[in-house]
């Protein structure tokens, strides 16, 4: 039965770059099949290091006061009534 939450890739990297990670993935204990998830956990952590960038970016003009104020407006109306799991009450 076919997994439908997977999605198969085929990229290519420079000889260098396959045998480093086959490396520290070797030096590891980890296999041939922890290669996908690595690259998988690769990927995240480069789109949130992107994305964090894009966002400071946005925001540096703006005062630490006002980008604080901003935050605990945020976290306050995410913690609101239509997420008690996040309240504090």
């Amino acid at each position: 039965m076919p997994n439908d939450t997977m999605t198969r890739w085929t990229v290519s990297v420079s000889k260098d770059t396959d045998i480093s990670v086959r490396s520290f993935l070797a030096q590891r204990g980890m296999n041939k099949g922890d290669l996908s998830k690595f690259i998988e956990d690769a990927v995240k952590w480069r789109i949130l290091d992107r994305t964090m960038a894009e966002v400071q970016d946005k925001f540096s003009d703006l005062a630490p006061d006002a980008l604080n104020n901003l935050l605990d407006e945020a976290v306050a109306a995410a913690r609101g009534p239509r997420h008690p799991i996040l309240s504090r009450d």
